[in-house]
């Protein structure tokens, strides 16, 4: 049950959660790709679940097709994260015949490559790097869209109430300044935010 605490502080998170929404929709995730053309409908996890269903000559090329056989031939783990990955590559290479040390080398030089690209994209670590920044996106917009949702239906019918909870929780304005901008006295301000807090209480526990 979320009680009027938990409300004051999603209210006044609303301003930090906005920005930080709008620097994920703008992070870099690969050349020319933004986290934000990413998040809608989880295509990102959408396209993965698609392609570890085909087999894989329908999307990899015949040189691409002989790397993915040397690499299962000789990688003992795929451990999560690019970089990880390109470790275990270089490991394996040592172990491997040289057709297969020539293929693996390959493989570590599209590594570094896509290491290389997303340099300046705040760090991400492979396809689990970008899901975790999807899934956080995707809990900011709940969030926001909850807040947004429960102060519009408050609005429809105490239009008051809602303003006095945006400007003085989302806005942080101080009580006075509040009081003084709805035009009511102090005692006034105490009771309407009372309300105003229980009936948004009310709709997000819905």
């Amino acid at each position: 049950m979320i009680d009027e605490k938990q409300i004051i502080d999603q209210l006044s998170s609303y301003k930090r959660l906005k920005a930080r929404k709008k620097q994920l929709e703008g992070t870099t995730v690969g050349p020319g790709v933004r986290l934000s053309s990413m998040s809608e409908d989880d295509q990102l996890q959408e396209l993965h679940r698609q392609l570890r269903k085909l087999p894989s000559y329908l999307y990899l090329d015949e040189q691409e097709q002989r790397i993915e056989k040397a690499a299962h031939a000789n990688l003992k783990k795929y451990p999560l994260g690019t970089r990880a990955q390109l470790n275990e590559v270089i490991k394996s290479r040592a172990a491997a015949s040289p057709e297969d040390e020539k293929l693996l080398r390959e493989l570590e030089q599209k590594i570094e490559k896509v290491l290389e690209s997303r340099s300046g994209s705040n760090g991400f670590e492979g396809y689990m790097g970008v899901i975790d920044k999807i899934s956080e996106l995707q809990d900011i917009d709940k969030e926001l869209q909850s807040i947004d949702q429960a102060l519009e239906a408050l609005e429809g019918y105490e239009p008051d109430y809602a303003r006095l909870l945006k400007l003085r929780f989302i806005e942080g304005k101080p009580t006075e300044f509040v009081a003084s901008e709805l035009g009511i006295v102090d005692r006034t301000f105490r009771r309407w935010k009372q309300k105003a807090l229980a009936e948004v209480v009310r709709f997000l526990s819905v």
